[in-house]
């Protein structure tokens, strides 16, 4: 018989529900198959908090009051995201994580981690739209915008909301191994592992305004018009810099390479085009890929999917309506 192990879900007025019931669902039913995971909930008061859907959501009382877990997870929430995160929440994610063997966050809960100075030097994750955040706010946190979860030396974050059942299904493997895994996927009507393997499908470009005027230029001819030949010289000649201005622009405003930014805002436009129900061979044209099978290894080394496979997944829930193929 598997000895118990405690999990701790630390919830707080505003917690997202989903972060907290997908999670603690996965592991609730991994004890059906074997498992004996007990599950607890707390809070910095010790009293019932009100979720972001407006649920009161009872606790078994402050970190103190439950048993050393073997697991913390930090649920996520909007009230955490931009604004200052209150003392106590800290302390009680602090009181837990000293007593774990692991601590797990959930969508922006990594704001509490990094809060709490728990991800200093490490690789970490949260919900794409607020990665930028997380990374500007904690610099010395090394934010992995597109990964569904990340572990670093038993200190596990994952990005947004359904990212969190995904991660709770990793540590339920690690803990009980891929049989008894697998009937949970079953179970609950999950991939194993998600197509794409980590990728956050949704994550956009960021395309804040570069603050250099021929850079702001490029992007914005690079956005507008990604099927042109957008080589670096071309891009330079447009504006009228060298091509090692141009490069080192890019290098210290957006972190990255010409040739790079070009192939995301296509990979970006790509996706849109297939989330629309377009094909794949007319996608690839209009995207400014050139031909099918360039943009199949660009889908495939950035997302883990090809285009049909992602188009597949993303494209209209309306039923009964053919999609070009």
């Amino acid at each position: 018989m598997a000895h118990t192990r405690d999990i701790a879900f630390v919830v707080f007025d505003g917690v997202k529900m989903l972060d907290v019931a997908g999670p603690a669902e996965v592991f609730a039913e991994a004890n059906q198959f074997g498992a004996a995971y007990a599950i607890h909930y707390v809070s910095p008061s010790g009293k019932p908090v009100r979720a972001s859907t407006g649920m009161q959501v009872p606790v078994d009382g402050r970190a103190e009051d439950v048993p050393d877990p073997d697991t913390a997870v930090v649920a996520g929430g909007d009230v955490l995201v931009g604004r200052a995160i209150e003392a106590d929440l800290v302390n009680t994610v602090k009181n837990l994580h000293a007593r774990s063997r692991r601590t797990a966050s959930v969508c922006t809960g990594s704001f509490i981690l990094a809060a709490a100075g728990l991800l200093a030097g490490r690789r970490a994750t949260t919900h794409w739209r607020h990665a930028g955040l997380l990374a500007r706010a904690f610099p010395d946190v090394r934010v992995e915008s597109d990964a569904l979860f990340v572990e670093d030396a038993a200190m596990y974050t994952s990005a947004g909301v359904s990212a969190g059942m995904d991660l709770a299904l990793a540590l339920v493997e690690e803990d009980h191994g891929a049989d008894l895994t697998r009937e949970v996927a079953r179970q609950l009507v999950m991939f194993m592992q998600r197509p794409g393997g980590q990728s956050q499908f949704s994550a956009p470009l960021d395309r804040r305004p570069p603050r250099t005027s021929p850079l702001r230029a490029v992007v914005d001819l690079i956005s507008a018009q990604p099927a042109l030949d957008h080589s670096a010289a071309g891009l330079a000649a447009r504006v009228g810099v060298s091509t090692r201005q141009l490069g080192r622009l890019f290098a210290a405003e957006l972190r990255t390479t010409p040739a790079k930014y070009v192939e995301l805002v296509r990979l970006d436009h790509a996706k849109a085009l297939l989330d629309r129900g377009h094909t794949v061979a007319e996608t690839a044209r209009v995207a400014g890929f050139g031909s099918a099978e360039t943009m199949r290894r660009s889908f495939v080394a950035r997302l883990g999917v090809s285009p049909s496979q992602y188009r597949d997944r993303f494209a209209t829930t309306e039923q009964g309506k053919d999609a070009p193929r």
